[in-house]
């Protein structure tokens, strides 16, 4: 059965800078991971490498045993943040609607088919009674879900969300990951979920890939967040405490790299 992402030795320098270094992963279709590291990391690099728009210096990224450019229509994506449409007086529907058809964006003159398309996925991400609305009035949770309605057009086999819980309350935040969750059971997609703070996805998560110093680490949250394992990765004292159902990984000068984000946007 053909991995859902194969990564074999990518290596990316940015700049003369090496951002990720020799990285190797396999994940299957199907699963749900979660993609932590501090910033600078390589998060948002590994993303642009998987959606094809960052070729690797070295190694490869192969998404469904293809180039990342040829399996596109395959992958569902979910970038950071929506400040193009902060002011469209576009409703929350007509902004799905003009994404219909793939990369063409215009007036949404729209089949039936397309029609059906764009009921469905504002259905599952539970965003129909507020679709009417304009997307500039909508809360940040409502916001989100529209956009993830948007990158489930087409039914892609892979979802990839980049940091779609910074600036969401906790309500909000769970909100989402059970509207992500309802989405994978669903429909089997497989799911890479960039966050900065992973205890509000403890529960969904298949497996996790933890990025720092340029590598990486994949597995099980309990073999791959601990002292040891991330100390290696790191190259440097990392400290990872659990308390009430917690966890919070500590560097050596005590700071928390991995943590509740601070900013809320309360709904």
């Amino acid at each position: 059965m053909t991995n859902a992402l194969q990564i074999s030795n990518l290596t990316v320098s940015l700049g003369g800078n090496p951002i990720l270094s020799g990285i190797n992963a396999e994940i299957d279709c199907g699963e749900f991971i979660g993609i932590f590291g501090p910033n600078g990391a390589g998060k948002t690099t590994l993303v642009r490498c998987i959606l094809g728009t960052l070729p690797p210096t070295r190694g490869s990224i192969k998404v469904l045993g293809l180039d990342p450019a040829r399996a596109a229509r395959e992958i569902g994506y979910m970038p950071q943040g929506h400040g193009a449409f902060d002011s469209t007086a576009l409703s929350a529907r007509a902004l799905v609607e003009a994404a219909c058809d793939g990369d063409h964006w215009g007036i949404p003159w729209t089949s039936k088919k397309s029609r059906q398309e764009v009921d469905r996925v504002l259905e599952v991400t539970d965003a129909v009674r507020y679709a009417s609305r304009p997307f500039s009035v909508l809360s940040g949770g409502e916001r989100q879900r529209v956009m993830m309605a948007q990158a489930l057009l087409g039914n892609p086999r892979i979802l990839v969300l980049d940091e779609p819980l910074a600036s969401l309350d906790p309500k909000n935040q769970a909100l989402l990951i059970e509207c992500v969750a309802r989405v994978k059971e669903r429909t089997n997609t497989t799911v890479l979920f960039v966050a900065h703070d992973m205890n509000p996805l403890m529960n969904v998560m298949s497996r996790v890939l933890y990025l720092a110093g340029g590598r990486a680490a994949l597995g099980k949250l309990d073999d791959v967040i601990t002292s040891e394992s991330l100390s290696k990765l790191y190259g440097s004292a990392i400290e990872v405490v659990r308390t009430q159902n917690r966890v919070f990984v500590v560097s050596s000068e005590g700071n928390v790299t991995e943590s509740e984000c601070a900013h809320h946007d309360h709904d």
